[in-house]
């Protein structure tokens, strides 16, 4: 769709599992060839041949699979806590695993890549991920599917072309309220809250009277926040998502086989992550052809976000040229909105720090400083258990834990 702004002549598909990466590729090039785009695909097992040369990095990959991802939803339910991939303890040892893996990419990428390679993270949790990878001097974007996703629904809802809607969202990764929804440039927003609520509390899974009550649409992920007991409730009652998840991801393998398949299968859009490709292709054609379009990312702040420090990554609008995103400036956070997004920032540095040193102590300090967890007789004896669930992929923390037993003795 948008070769003439982004003309790809190799796409590199790197993947361990290669009966899946067969599968899947096959697939990519039927889906090229319906489209008449001559890009070639390669695939490969070899992080360093996928890496040679390339322009563009895109990272979606997760240590220890759905398997993993199981622990991560339900390790947290024996001591009181809802459990998610991406928020709270679940989302946190998804970090602990996954920053690490993600630091070595970058290196590689720095000396494989071409000069100049982007790295696009879709790799969750994007926000703490992008901050890792900015800390250490990549040159990294992180993208997330809520802000483009609201937008193609609202645009679908005033009838209108996606392009015509420009959202200002704010806050940080999987913490973010849309204050305003500009339909060719009118906000629409007083409407959806005033006269259609119900439209915009079906959206989100909200009730109507907080949308109400705080003026903004929150995205979804801060149901995990202010609905925490229900939440809970039904995730005890029912399957985890990453039951439901290895189910359709093995159904959609086997969709895949079929060699007359050539577009995404609708059992696709229950997978989750929907609009990923279209934000994906949208910003690499905007960074390659230097177009200076608006879109949201996560991005060093600068000063854009006034409540938080310039350095942090904020997911934010942005414009996109040849150099990078560059953020627009935005008013303060509301005090309702403020309070939040600073403490899980800060809980994300901490986590952070503690995923790439493997210290025990600031990883406690995370998981008190999180407002899902918050107590330390909790968070001790939570983060010990997250370790421990979590070993074969943690041995900065238990190299750490055995260099200062030996040290005691």
């Amino acid at each position: 769709m948008r070769l003439d702004r982004l003309p790809i002549d190799e796409l590199a598909m790197l993947d361990p599992d290669l009966g899946r990466l067969e599968v899947v590729a096959g697939l990519t090039r039927r889906m090229l060839r319906r489209v008449g785009s001559p890009a070639r695909v390669s695939e490969t097992a070899d992080r360093a041949a996928a890496l040679d040369g390339a322009d563009f990095v895109v990272l979606q990959l997760r240590v220890g699979g759905q398997e993993a991802r199981y622990v991560d939803e339900t390790l947290p339910h024996r001591f009181g806590i809802l459990g998610q991939e991406t928020t709270g303890p679940g989302g946190f040892a998804k970090a602990l695993r996954t920053i690490p893996i993600v630091l070595e990419i970058a290196e590689e990428t720095a000396r494989r890549a071409a000069p100049g390679a982007w790295i696009v993270d879709f790799t969750n949790p994007v926000g703490m991920v992008t901050q890792a990878l900015l800390d250490s001097g990549a040159r990294a974007l992180g993208l997330c599917n809520v802000a483009i996703g609201l937008q193609r629904r609202l645009a679908a809802h005033f009838a209108v072309e996606p392009e015509r809607v420009a959202l200002e969202h704010v806050g940080i990764n999987h913490l973010t309220w849309e204050r305003a929804a500009m339909v060719d440039g009118v906000d629409r927003l007083p409407e959806l809250l005033e006269g259609e609520p119900g439209w915009a509390a079906d959206e989100v899974d909200l009730p109507i009277e907080l949308i109400r009550e705080l003026q903004v649409i929150p995205s979804y992920y801060l149901r995990y926040y202010y609905c925490r007991d229900e939440v809970l409730q039904d995730q005890l009652s029912g399957p985890s998502r990453a039951e439901t998840v290895m189910d359709i991801e093995r159904r959609l393998l086997e969709l895949y086989r079929n060699p007359r398949l050539d577009e995404k299968p609708k059992l696709l859009e229950e997978r989750g992550g929907a609009f990923y490709s279209e934000a994906a292709a949208q910003l690499m054609a905007s960074l390659h052809s230097d177009t200076g379009d608006v879109q949201v990312v996560n991005v060093r702040n600068a000063g854009a976000l006034p409540d938080l420090g310039p350095d942090a990554v904020v997911e934010i609008p942005a414009r996109i040229d040849g150099r990078g995103a560059h953020p627009l400036p935005l008013a303060p956070l509301q005090p309702e909105l403020r309070g939040l997004v600073q403490a899980v920032k800060a809980y994300e540095d901490l986590g952070v720090s503690a995923a790439i040193h493997g210290d025990r102590s600031t990883a406690e300090k995370a998981l008190l400083a999180h407002p899902l967890v918050g107590r330390f007789s909790v968070a001790r004896p939570l983060l010990g258990a997250i370790l421990e669930a979590n070993r074969d992929y943690l041995p900065r923390f238990f190299e750490s834990a055995t260099d200062e037993a030996a040290h005691a003795v």
